[in-house]
C-alpha cells in the first residue's frame, strides 16, 4: 500500500498594516463601551444575572461549534469483534 504526500507551498506573509491596528482600535472601543453600558445598568444586571448565566449556555454552543470529537462512532465501531482484516 502506498500513500502519496502532497506538498503545500507556504503562503506569503501578510503585511500587518492598517488591518491589525484597526482591529485593536475596535476592540478598545468595544471594551470602553461595554464598561460604560455595564456601569449605567448595573442594577439591572445584578437583578437578572442568573438569566444571563442561563442564556450564556446556548450561546456558547451556538458560537463554539461542534467540539465533541466529531460524529463518527455513534453506536458502531469500525472493527467488530468477530470481523477479521485480511
Amino acid at each position: 500500500m502506498t500513500t502519496s504526500h502532497h506538498e503545500h507551498e507556504a503562503a506569503p506573509p501578510r503585511e500587518s498594516g492598517l488591518g491589525g491596528a484597526l482591529k485593536i482600535a475596535l476592540l478598545m472601543v468595544a471594551v470602553i463601551a461595554g464598561f460604560y453600558l455595564l456601569r449605567e445598568h448595573w442594577s439591572h444586571f445584578t437583578g437578572n444575572w442568573i438569566y444571563l448565566l442561563l442564556l450564556a449556555c446556548p450561546l456558547m454552543h451556538l458560537f463554539h461549534g461542534h467540539g465533541h470529537g466529531g460524529h463518527r462512532g455513534h453506536g458502531s465501531s469500525p472493527n467488530k469483534p468477530g470481523d477479521r482484516e485480511d
